[in-house]
């Protein structure tokens, strides 16, 4: 069994991996900035360390088989945040580093998506054993930013604009298996297994809720939003995903689709 550093370990996907780690059996390591409880499950230790001053940093890694790097924000720092947890794995020799990223990095010129580009370019010039995987969009996201929106009496959506949905812990199992095996570059990208407008998701969320909701085609200008439009962000040859965004609406209500 082997010993697994999971950088956002009480994120979306972090705890859902960590779970998955844990049952098969693994020493886990699980890293936040803030203190986070889960000391009494068996094989599971807990650092609260922020990434953006490193800070206990060297602790959490050392001795390590792989770090599975989840910590994210769509706020800034993850390029620096990225090169403390490198330099720290470096010099404890980790074998192993495995970085979660998001299809389309390299074609839709947002910010937060050339930070998450910027990251893999520094994991692969590392000189550490990397694995990066590419995936679209979690369900989880898909709602959060539906129900956002649904504050207001309209509902503003893009048109032209699609998304491939995947369920987070279809994605956690994949990490698991990538975060044991050996370093792999870069793996094929992975997709839920629907290619949906971003309107009908809308209309599926607002039904499985109860709300009724005005639908505002909005279009944004710039070539972000051209490059969603052209489907960038999709990866349908890879719709490896089997839970669909239906199936996760209805397992999620009364709660997250009704909140």
């Amino acid at each position: 069994m082997a010993t697994i550093l999971v950088t956002g370990g009480t994120g979306t996907l972090g705890r859902p991996l960590i779970d998955r780690l844990l049952d098969a059996g693994h020493d886990v390591r699980s890293l936040s900035r803030r203190p986070h409880t889960g000391t009494e499950r068996p094989r599971l230790r807990v650092y609260a360390v922020d990434l953006r001053d490193g800070t206990g940093l060297d602790a959490a890694v050392a001795g390590v088989d792989a770090i599975v790097h989840c910590a994210t924000t769509p706020t800034g720092g993850d390029t620096d945040a990225a090169g403390r947890l490198i330099a720290a794995a470096k010099a404890a020799h980790v074998p192993h580093l495995v970085y979660i990223s998001i299809v389309g990095v390299d074609r839709i010129p947002l910010r937060y998506y050339r930070a998450k580009l910027a990251v893999e370019g520094a994991i692969e010039e590392s000189g550490l054993g990397w694995t990066v995987l590419r995936t679209t969009q979690f369900h989880d996201l898909v709602l959060r930013v539906i129900k956002a929106g649904a504050r207001s009496p309209v509902l503003p959506v893009l048109p032209g604009v699609r998304a491939q949905p995947v369920d987070v812990r279809e994605v956690a199992d994949r990490l698991a298996e990538l975060a044991v095996g050996e370093p792999a570059g870069r793996v094929p990208d992975m997709g839920g297994p629907e290619v949906l407008d971003f309107g009908d998701l809308a209309r599926a969320t607002l039904k499985a809720g109860g709300r009724r909701r005005l639908l505002l085609p909005l279009w944004l200008p710039g070539p972000s939003f051209a490059a969603f439009r052209r489907g960038e962000n999709l990866t349908p040859e890879h719709a490896d995903g089997t839970r669909t965004y239906a199936e996760f609406l209805a397992e999620r209500i009364p709660g997250e689709a009704r909140g």
